[in-house]
């Protein structure tokens, strides 16, 4: 009976063949690929099975080559882009028009009913093993692609960071399918806050988890290259982060993301401890001040100098009251609202400092310095006084 159900095999694989092409629309185009290479797989499985049927009581019997070629059929089927899908709907046809076929030549060759009952039994638990080896290939396949495709993005995104040329950026975007956009805005979060800020940003967004240039090892820092934000939907987005750790560089074309990233690395230098939103756009000159601390604190102790004598709480009140009397251009009402003291305590506090400073208050040069040397901070907004102490 062996003997018959094996000469039936080229048979029943070509009857099986033709039912997938006609019953499942994704194989319909490939008749070549179907007849010239599932056929004869179909024929090897079925052939395996016959000689596992028949020492069915043999634990020995060889199951394993079965199962690598399914699951190697199941990696090449994600290969070609075809669904898991469309290969179980396969498995499933191939199964019933195979049993169909073995079963009549089983009933030919006088197989009894009981015999026949656990012939079919063990033809479906073959299938079955074989689809499940072959699901396995399909995902651990796709997987596979997924992680190359992956990290192929994370390399985009550090060739950009990194300011890598034009044209290696370009390949890489290509080998990736990532349309370059027209712009790009650098974030910097924590890896904690990674998953919130995607949320907001578009989905081809790139990330970079790891060895991003410009922090150190132990930070938990993530970068995110957001693609084509616009004014509108840039301010909209800074709104959606208050709250949130994150640090927004500037908007700029794709080519200068370099600069982007080099800018909010000094963002969160410039904003200190501070742990919210940061808009670099919004605080330009906090990180100029804070590009260079040495050379900050070099500046404040030479034009500060004046100031070295007095006590700390005399220094403090002085420091402020300047700050203020040079940005609002010495009008008194306006320091006097902001400090909230009496006018005529600000009108002491400027003779002071005219004793202290002398004519360098009246050098645009000295004043520059004093100006970048006492830093800008948020300031109210009182109604325009007019006169100058």
């Amino acid at each position: 009976m062996l003997s018959r159900l094996k000469g039936a095999l080229p048979g029943v694989a070509t009857h099986a063949v033709e039912a997938i092409i006609e019953e499942v629309p994704s194989y319909a185009s490939a008749r070549e690929y179907l007849v010239g290479n599932i056929e004869t797989a179909v024929q090897v499985a079925l052939g395996t099975f016959l000689s596992i049927a028949a020492r069915s009581d043999d634990p020995s019997t060889p199951l394993g080559p079965a199962l690598v070629a399914s699951y190697d059929l199941g990696r090449g089927e994600a290969r070609s882009g075809r669904s898991m899908d469309a290969l179980l709907s396969a498995y499933r046809i191939g199964a019933r028009v195979s049993w169909r076929g073995l079963s009549e030549e089983a009933v030919r060759a006088g197989m009894s009913a009981e015999a026949l009952a656990r012939f079919a039994e063990l033809v479906f638990a073959y299938i079955d093993e074989l689809s499940a080896a072959s699901v396995s290939g399909h995902a651990d396949q796709l997987a596979s692609a997924e992680r190359l495709q992956q990290r192929t993005l994370e390399r985009l995104a550090l060739d950009l960071l990194r300011g890598t040329t034009e044209d290696v950026v370009t390949r890489r975007a290509e080998r990736a399918g990532w349309e370059l956009p027209r712009t790009v805005t650098v974030l910097l979060v924590p890896d904690a806050e990674t998953h919130h800020v995607r949320s907001l940003v578009e989905g081809r967004t790139l990330v970079l988890s790891e060895d991003v240039p410009g922090v150190e090892a132990p930070e938990d820092v993530v970068a995110l290259v957001v693609p084509g934000l616009t004014p509108t939907t840039r301010r909209r987005l800074v709104r959606q982060l208050e709250g949130h750790d994150a640090v927004v560089g500037p908007t700029v074309p794709w080519r200068q993301a370099a600069a982007s990233h080099t800018r909010a690395l000094r963002g969160r230098l410039a904003r200190g401890g501070e742990h919210t939103a940061y808009d670099t756009d919004a605080h330009l000159a906090e990180i100029v001040l804070a590009a260079d601390p040495q050379a900050l604190a070099d500046l404040r102790a030479r034009a500060l100098a004046p100031l070295d004598d007095l006590t700390p709480a005399a220094r403090e009140k002085l420091e402020e009251t300047l700050r203020l009397w040079l940005l609002l251009r010495g009008r008194r009402e306006p320091v006097a609202e902001a400090l909230f003291v009496h006018p005529q305590t600000v009108r002491y506090r400027v003779g002071q400092l005219r004793e202290l400073f002398g004519d360098a208050l009246d050098d645009p040069r000295a004043v520059a310095d004093l100006l970048v040397a006492l830093g800008v901070a948020d300031l109210p907004t009182p109604a325009p006084v007019l006169g100058r102490t």
